[in-house]
């Protein structure tokens, strides 16, 4: 059965109020299943916890919220631990659970908001870890096969903050499960020396993954926006890549501009910083900005609209190519 005239604002993390026609939860692929075979003339978008979006208009379809929990050993051996999850697991969640079980790989990525099921199309990462270290295999519904299909990890062709599933499957699969493969024996990653900062803060020497988890949280609560108190969806904007012909363009005006290595021929610039520098950080348009401690974050202070926050997103793409030559890339997913 399907709820109508729904308002989406309690199912995405910007706070944003819009209208979906219809709407309708799955909790099993068989009721999932069901919903697409009934409502295949609609049109349908798959949602998760709503952490990756920006509604920018009142919903011409039908919005079904993935909630199928679950999580299992599948198997294990001396080195790993095979842990499958529902795709409406929350992250976070799914996080603490490893660790309160003492498998590792994870922690880095402590306190993303969203489901288990976005982390492999978004190839989350944090802090020096991203989802393909971890990833051993999914299993996704094919909407218009009605199958469920397994891909393994080369099949999801993951790259930076994506994956097959945000480029030529987009809106072919829907998510089901997700199986991670964690460290029994611990690999700790405190490559990020804000980690290290606050470890060596609290006095730890040798840090357990809940110590790295910790160490994380602190820092993400530190610059980071609770969605629960002001409407956001975390990083809006992808660390562009760029040629070193690029860097050493801005190197002219701004030598103390930070990059990471890639390869021979190409640089990752922090988006954040082009931001901050351009003098967006902090700023504020009547109910609606940019966060006064991390740059890349857009935020609605109270009932701003979607169309608003996508603008200010625009305006600052412009200037950021005006002033730096360089092109940034939304992360956020408009609908």
């Amino acid at each position: 059965m399907l709820d109508k005239n729904i308002d989406l604002k309690p199912y995405n993390t910007f706070g944003i109020s819009v209208k979906a026609d219809y709407f309708a939860a799955f909790q099993d692929v068989s009721s999932l299943a069901r919903l697409l075979r009934d409502n295949w003339k609609k049109n349908i978008t798959i949602l998760g916890g709503g952490s990756n979006v920006l509604f920018t208009q009142q919903y011409e379809g039908l919005i079904l919220r993935n909630e199928i929990k679950g999580k299992e050993v599948v198997k294990e051996d001396d080195d790993f631990v095979f842990v499958k999850a529902g795709a409406g697991e929350n992250w976070h969640e799914f996080v603490l659970y490893s660790i309160s079980n003492d498998w590792g790989g994870i922690e880095n990525l402590s306190l993303i908001p969203g489901s288990v099921g976005a982390s492999p199309m978004q190839n989350i990462g944090a802090y020096g870890v991203e989802i393909k270290d971890v990833f051993h295999e999914l299993e996704a519904f094919n909407i218009e096969t009605g199958k469920l299909e397994t891909f393994n990890h080369s099949e999801c062709e993951f790259g930076y903050r994506e994956s097959v599933f945000k480029r030529a499957l987009k809106g072919i699969y829907v998510i089901t499960s997700v199986t991670f493969r964690l460290n029994i024996k611990h690999e700790i990653n405190t490559s990020y020396g804000a980690i290290n900062s606050e470890l060596e803060a609290k006095g730890i020497k040798s840090p357990s993954i809940k110590d790295i988890s910790d160490a994380v949280i602190a820092i993400r609560q530190s610059k980071l926006p609770d969605p629960n108190q002001i409407g956001n969806a975390g990083s809006f904007f992808k660390n562009p890549v760029v040629e070193k012909a690029v860097l050493t363009k801005i190197q002219e005006k701004y030598p103390e501009v930070p990059f990471y290595p890639i390869d021979d021929n190409h640089v990752k610039l922090p988006a954040g910083w082009l931001i901050d520098t351009a003098g967006w950080k902090g700023k504020r348009i009547a109910n609606y900005g940019v966060h006064s401690k991390q740059a890349l974050v857009l935020v609605n202070y109270d009932d701003a609209t979607g169309k608003e926050i996508y603008a200010l997103s625009q305006k600052i793409l412009d200037d950021i190519e005006g002033k730096f030559g360089v092109l940034l890339e939304r992360e956020v997913n408009i609908i």
